[in-house]
């Protein structure tokens, strides 16, 4: 009888650990889906050569002929990001992408604060929906 209590409660601590895992999984993959958004509708912008957008490259003092390049660059790292064995190395071309384009938007004097949320989006969504960074860097409770 001992035993059989003891198996059931065993079974059931399994059972929460993996509705954890797939409820922390499924959040990770709904913040994935809103930190690449922004960036695919950026390098869509950038492959249109929207007037609007070679203004404002400009306006950041790029040069017009960069503009394809840089949307290249972004949806590469986006690709990588979003592909689950090489997520890792997505997520960090990501943030140099990321802290270049918080340098060139500091540089004239305009706001970061998308650039630095999408970072966060990115690792988020990235630490939510795998568990080897979550072995890499534990989130542990204070005492």
């Amino acid at each position: 009888m001992m035993i059989r209590e003891t198996d059931r409660l065993e079974h059931r601590k399994n059972q929460n650990m993996i509705n954890r895992e797939d409820k922390m999984r499924w959040a990770g993959r709904a913040l994935t889906v809103l930190a690449v958004l922004p960036f695919f509708l950026s390098a869509f912008m950038k492959f249109s050569r929207n007037p609007q957008m070679i203004q404002g490259w400009t306006h950041l003092g790029w040069p017009e002929p960069m503009i394809t390049r840089i949307a290249i660059l972004e949806v590469s790292c986006v690709a990588l990001y979003l592909i689950p064995q090489v997520s890792i190395v997505g997520a960090i071309l990501l943030t140099g992408y990321l802290g270049g384009a918080i340098s060139t938007h500091l540089r004239v004097s305009e706001a970061v604060v998308i650039q630095v949320a999408l970072g966060v989006l990115v690792w988020g969504g990235l630490y939510l929906r795998e568990p080897r960074l979550r072995e890499i860097l534990p989130v542990r409770k204070l005492k």
